[in-house]
């Protein structure tokens, strides 16, 4: 069973990678995108409106397309911003993980 920080932290993870491909392909269909990032159509809807919600995203349908399956999925400046700030906090993680792995090791390696 997760903890609420487990999971808290995949959501931020879901979000930060949905995030990137946003505005890496802003018109990229929701099947490649949810295949891509390994979710379900389901699970990128979740998302995608969870980041509309937030003001992180906009999405443009094409109305005149006969399909109407042709969305536009465009990050805002605030998702940008959000963005940032997420791979700020996720770099510190690592860089505090990093460190404690280091003295860990160095106690192991003094013990010898």
């Amino acid at each position: 069973m997760c903890s609420n920080i487990e999971q808290m932290t995949s959501n931020n993870s879901d979000e930060f990678n949905l995030l990137r491909k946003i505005q890496n392909k802003p018109g990229q269909p929701q099947r490649e995108l949810a295949k891509d990032l390994g979710f379900s159509l389901g699970k990128l809807n979740y998302c995608m409106k969870a980041l509309k919600d937030k003001g992180l995203v906009k999405i443009n349908n094409f109305k005149k397309n006969k399909t109407k399956l042709n969305y536009l999925y465009v990050i805002t400046p605030k998702g940008i911003s959000e963005k940032t700030k997420m791979t700020i906090r996720f770099m510190k993680l690592k860089m505090n993980e990093y460190d404690e792995l280091k003295q860990e090791y160095e106690k192991q390696k003094n013990k010898k």
